[in-house]
């Protein structure tokens, strides 16, 4: 099966996926692309503006995948309300980013594979009804379970100044490696748990498998 994993990063979803699928990640960030290169030599990996890549090239795919940055949906923008702007610009307040929504309408409607376009959980009742699982909300054309992997989040009122440690252990991956300019402690917070990016693949693939057989008995 062809896979496209967009806005890749570190590979949270793929780490699970194994090598028998043809999967592309886009990632725009180098060293996360460099990373993710490393972790998935078998991957063909794309340093790319993702929103772009699916426009031009949904075609060509089985299974597609979208993780699009997630601060301006985020609970901890509307945290800034009422707050002074700092002059540093670290409260500055910033629309919501309507290319989730694009990317949504956009597969549904025009893709035919399955897709997943996952997000954090937003600070507004979503303007598309979405499935809630763990920290994520996910948009998918087909049924998910109702439990993923059911692995307890971690303590992130225990972390302290350990964060880096304890998400390491919690996605198994030294984020240390990563030498870029963003966050290490964002890049980790972001990723989704690898045992759900399993399950989730596992799921449409079993769909698929189902409706080529129906399909098949058909005909």
């Amino acid at each position: 099966m062809k896979i496209l994993n967009l806005y890749a990063c570190l590979g949270g979803n793929r780490y699970k996926w194994g090598d028998d699928h043809e999967i592309t990640a886009v990632e725009w960030d180098e060293e996360l692309a460099k990373l993710y290169q490393e972790r998935f030599p078998n991957d063909q990996v794309i340093v790319a503006d993702a929103h772009q890549y699916l426009l031009d090239h949904y075609k060509e795919y089985d299974f597609i995948w979208s993780s699009p940055p997630c601060p301006t949906h985020s609970r901890l923008n509307f945290s800034f309300k009422g707050k002074r702007q700092k002059l540093n610009n670290s409260f500055k307040l910033k629309y919501p980013d309507m290319s989730l929504y694009q990317q949504i309408i956009f597969l549904d409607n025009f893709f035919d594979g399955k897709y997943v376009v996952e997000n954090v959980i937003p600070y507004y009742e979503p303007l598309i009804a979405a499935k809630k699982r763990g920290r994520h909300l996910y948009w998918t054309n087909f049924n998910l379970p109702s439990i993923l992997s059911g692995i307890k989040n971690p303590d992130f009122t225990r972390l302290n100044g350990n964060h880096t440690k304890v998400m390491s252990e919690y996605h198994d991956y030294d984020f240390t490696k990563y030498k870029g300019k963003q966050p290490r402690k964002k890049i980790a917070n972001n990723l989704v748990y690898y045992e759900d990016g399993k399950i989730i693949l596992d799921t449409a693939l079993g769909i698929m498998q189902n409706q080529d057989t129906t399909q098949t008995q058909l005909f």
